[in-house]
C-alpha cells in the first residue's frame, strides 16, 4: 500500500484547500523557510493519529486551526484527508475489496476532533491500528524529523527495537497486543467485579430465604390471628344487634316525647303570633319615635353648630370693637396734634405779619428820609 494523495484544508497555515499528489518515485518539497514545509509533515502525522499538541509545536489541539492573519480571518474546522492506494490488495482483510483507502481527521473549535475511514467515523484506536499493520503511524521511525538521524545512529539497541520492528511489519502486531492486554485486564477486572456482586447476589440470598422463612410464619399466624378476630366481631355483631334493640325502644319512647314537644311547640308559635300582632303597633310606634328623636337630635346638632357660629362671630366683633377704639383714640390724639400745629403756625403767622410791616414801616422812613436828604 502506498500514500497516493493529502488534502489539507484550514490546517496551521494552509488557509485553502491544498492538495499534494504523490507520485511514484520521489517526491520532495522545497521552499524557503517558513513557508510550511514542516506543516505538511505535521498534517500527516496528525491524520495518522497524533495526539500530543506538544509534538504538533502547539499549547492545544486546537492550535492546528488556521488561526487567520493580516488578510485572511481565521477558521473554525480544519480537515486533513490521506488518500491510500491499495491495488495491490496488500492491507488489513476489512479493506481487501477496495481499491483506495480514504483516511480523514476533522477538528472543529471547541468541539473536538473524529476521524473518518471512506466518509465512515471511527476510533482513533483503529487509525492508529490501522497504520500500524502497516508499519508506519504518527510516531514511525520512517518519519524523520530535522535531528533525528543522528539520535537514531547514537541510539541504544532497545530503542532501535521499533525500527527493526517497522521495518519486519509486526509494529501492529505490538499495538494489537497492548490492546488485548487492556481488554484482558478490564476483562480480569469484570470478573472481580462479578465475583464480589455474586458473594453480594448471596448474602442477599440468604437475607431473602430469612424473609421468606418469616413471611411463611407470619402468614400462618396471621391465619390465626384472623379466627380469633373473626370470633371477636361475631361477639361484637351480636353485642350491636343488642343495643340496636334497646336503641330502637329508646328511639320509640323519643319519638313519643318529640311529638309532645312538637305540640307545645306550635302552641308556642300561636301565641308568638298574637304577641307579634299587638307588637307590631308598639312597634310602629317607637319607629316613629326614633325618627322624631333622631330629627331633634339633628335640629339640636344644627343649633349648637349656630351657637358656635354665633360665638365666633361675637368674638370677631368685640376684636373688631377694640381695634375701632384703638384706632378712634389714635385719631383723637392726630387730631390734637393737628389743632395744636395750626395754632402754633397761625401765631407764627401773625409774628412773620407783624414783622413784615414794622419792615415795611422802616423801609418807608428810610425812603423819606434819603429822598429829603437828596432836596438838601
Amino acid at each position: 500500500m502506498n500514500f497516493k494523495k493529502l488534502d489539507i484544508n484550514g490546517f496551521k497555515s494552509f488557509f485553502e484547500r491544498t492538495t499534494f499528489l504523490i507520485e511514484d518515485g520521489l517526491t520532495g518539497i522545497v521552499g524557503p523557510n517558513g513557508c510550511g514545509k514542516s506543516n505538511i509533515v505535521e498534517a500527516l502525522r496528525w491524520c495518522m493519529g497524533e495526539t500530543s499538541a506538544k509534538s504538533m509545536r502547539g499549547v492545544g489541539m486546537e492550535d492546528v486551526i488556521f488561526s487567520g492573519t493580516d488578510n485572511k480571518s481565521s477558521k473554525n474546522i480544519s480537515e486533513v484527508s490521506l488518500t491510500i492506494d491499495n491495488l495491490k490488495k496488500d492491507g488489513p482483510l476489512q479493506y481487501k475489496n477496495l481499491d483506495e483507502i480514504l483516511i480523514t481527521r476533522k477538528i472543529v473549535r471547541d468541539k473536538g476532533s473524529k476521524y473518518y475511514m471512506n466518509n465512515k467515523e471511527v476510533r482513533a484506536r483503529d487509525v492508529q491500528t490501522f497504520f500500524a499493520d502497516l508499519s508506519t503511524g504518527a510516531h514511525s521511525p520512517s518519519l524523520i524529523s530535522q535531528g533525528r538521524i543522528g539520535s537514531l545512529v547514537t541510539s541504544k539497541p532497545i530503542e532501535r527495537r521499533s525500527i527493526l520492528e517497522e521495518a519486519a511489519g509486526i509494529s501492529g502486531i505490538h499495538a494489537r497486543r497492548h490492546e488485548a492486554e487492556t481488554r484482558l485486564n478490564a476483562a480480569e477486572n469484570n470478573l472481580k467485579r462479578a465475583d464480589e456482586l455474586k458473594k453480594q447476589q448471596q448474602k442477599q440470598l440468604d437475607n431473602l430465604k430469612k424473609q421468606a422463612e418469616e413471611a411463611t410464619r407470619y402468614k400462618e399466624i396471621s391465619k390465626d390471628i384472623k379466627k380469633i378476630e373473626a370470633g371477636i366481631y361475631f361477639l361484637k355483631i351480636k353485642e350491636i344487634e343488642k343495643d340496636k334493640k334497646n336503641i330502637g325502644e329508646k328511639l320509640s319512647e323519643q319519638e313519643d316525647e318529640i311529638s309532645a314537644i312538637k305540640i307545645d311547640f306550635n302552641h308556642n308559635n300561636s301565641l308568638l303570633e298574637e304577641e307579634n300582632k299587638r307588637l307590631a303597633p308598639l312597634r310602629d310606634k317607637k319607629m316613629e319615635n326614633s325618627a322624631k328623636l333622631q330629627k331633634l337630635n339633628l335640629d339640636m346638632a344644627s343649633l349648637d353648630e349656630e351657637e358656635k357660629r354665633i360665638k365666633n362671630l361675637q368674638v370677631k366683633l368685640s376684636k373688631s370693637l377694640n381695634t375701632i377704639d384703638s384706632d378712634l383714640e389714635r385719631e383723637k390724639s392726630i387730631a390734637l396734634d393737628a389743632t395744636l400745629n395750626e395754632k402754633r403756625i397761625l401765631e407764627e403767622k401773625n409774628e412773620l405779619l407783624k414783622t413784615e410791616k414794622q419792615l415795611y414801616e422802616t423801609e418807608t422812613i428810610s425812603s423819606e428820609n434819603l429822598s429829603l436828604s437828596k432836596n438838601f
